[in-house]
């Protein structure tokens, strides 16, 4: 009997940010169950830290220089049949997706899945919703003026019931009342929060205006905007937060994922437990003013680092609460599913299952993940990152500079010691690492021996299969 699937997928989410990651504030006891009834995750990350790619690395198993897109690039199809929800399909089960979309394109472009139910019928629906209720001419989910990479905030003007996370919720309750019960199921639940817009329902933005917000992390490295951000517009990656600017954006952030972590107890209720995997994870996090930093992208663990937690039902011997902390990445998780569903994994996927790790097999495993961005919408330089979780190498590849992490000793990178004496022999590891995983690259990062700086490297990598 092969098991149902239920993938969770929320959009900017930090790894810090679980209560059971033991953050200072935040509430997320659903999230958290999920772990304490399967494996967590702690040092998962997004091989390239913006949604487009990442989705696409979640959905085929192929790092960005595979698939194709190493930055915010969406007009580029690729093959839908080795998509995760193909390969699902074509051995029986039920697909649906509900909530925000995966970045397939064209957008309706389906990949495999049977249904999806996505933005367009939600703002349909609420539009519809509004004018019955206040005959307002538009319910248009940016209709606040809060829009989709803003830091500023305030809490959601409507009912909660009418928020498009309730609205995600309700969709994939729906889903699972009329589903074909002859066969499995493979849902996706995606929700758009915590991405900006941080329009929160006025409860949960409240609670963290009350319970107060912990300040950004700046690091020694940290360079400051001119004039402490002030005249950037809304949506600027350069951010120095301080007052309400600070207390609201951080509280509305906050309160849009515990807000996600209530709605997921309606969902979680309505779920097998006996013969269904629950997965939860992010595309990618947020700097949310951490070194002066806003949105995502960069190579910082708040940009990087996304939650990973796994359920399953008992017949497959996981012991629980696990804490596994070797470097994986979004690329392992269509491996994953399709090693518990007992089906074939294809040769184009290049992530590995975890099912060795959470049963504690004695296997090798990556000693580390490559991490990359390539031009964007915002001024980011590009940039490549080596991480094992416990050391982190970035190089810069328009200026060269490098940084380097002890992440042990200083998890929150504020110290770069890239030039210290101790760390000398370390970091010069790193980086004949790296040249020997970008030698082969069309950009010219390296001519073998050193790395190159200055060289073009567009989002579009154009290397799809």
């Amino acid at each position: 009997m092969r098991p149902n699937i239920l993938l969770i997928m929320t959009d900017q989410q930090r790894g810090d940010c679980l209560s059971i990651e033991g953050h200072p504030v935040l509430l997320t006891p659903n999230m958290d169950s999920i772990a304490a009834q399967g494996v967590r995750f702690d040092k998962c990350y997004s091989t390239c830290p913006v949604c487009i790619p990442a989705r696409r690395s979640l959905l085929s198993g192929q790092y960005p220089e595979t698939h194709g897109i190493a930055g915010y690039y969406q007009e580029a199809e690729w093959e839908p049949s080795i998509a995760l929800p193909s390969v699902l399909k074509n051995v029986g089960y039920h697909t649906y997706l509900v909530g925000r979309d995966m970045h397939q394109y064209p957008q309706k472009k389906r990949y495999g899945y049977d249904h999806t139910v996505t933005y367009p019928e939600y703002c349909e629906w609420l539009n519809s919703r509004l004018s019955h209720i206040t005959c307002e001419p538009s319910g248009h989910y940016y209709a606040s003026g809060v829009m989709h990479n803003d830091r500023t905030a305030r809490p959601w003007p409507h009912d909660e019931s009418l928020h498009y996370t309730n609205w995600t919720v309700n969709e994939a309750q729906r889903f699972l009342q009329n589903r074909d019960p002859s066969c499995p199921y493979f849902l996706t639940v995606s929700f758009l929060a915590p991405h900006p817009p941080l329009i929160p329902p006025a409860f949960y933005m409240e609670r963290y205006i009350r319970t107060g917000v912990p300040d950004p992390v700046i690091g020694e490295w940290a360079k400051a905007p001119a004039a402490g951000g002030k005249g950037n517009p809304p949506d600027s990656a350069d951010i120095s937060l301080s007052g309400e600017e600070l207390l609201s954006c951080r509280a509305a952030y906050f309160g849009l994922i515990n807000h996600i972590d209530d709605q997921l107890s309606r969902l979680l209720r309505n779920v097998e437990a006996d013969n269904t995997i629950v997965i939860f994870t992010s595309d990618h996090g947020e700097m949310l003013g951490d070194h002066y930093l806003f949105r995502k992208s960069v190579p910082y663990e708040p940009s990087v680092r996304v939650p990973l937690l796994i359920s399953m039902p008992k017949r497959y011997g996981i012991k629980r609460g696990k804490v596994i902390s070797k470097p994986v990445s979004l690329e392992d998780i269509m491996p994953t599913i399709l090693e518990l569903a007992g089906v074939e994994i294809p040769d184009t996927v290049e992530g590995s299952s975890l099912l060795p790790l959470m049963r504690e097999e004695n296997v090798s495993w990556r000693s580390f993940v490559h991490i990359e961005h390539g031009e964007g919408t915002v001024n980011f330089q590009p940039h490549h990152t080596l991480t094992d979780g416990n050391e982190k190498y970035i190089w810069f590849v328009w200026s060269g500079e490098e940084q380097f992490f002890d992440l042990r000793k200083d998890p929150r990178e504020c110290r770069n010691v890239i030039d210290s004496e101790y760390y000398k022999d370390a970091a010069a590891g790193w980086r004949k690492i790296l040249i020997e995983k970008l030698k082969h690259r069309p950009e010219g990062f390296t001519d073998g021996e050193k790395l190159i700086s200055g060289m073009p490297y567009p989002a579009y990598i154009g290397r799809n299969q």
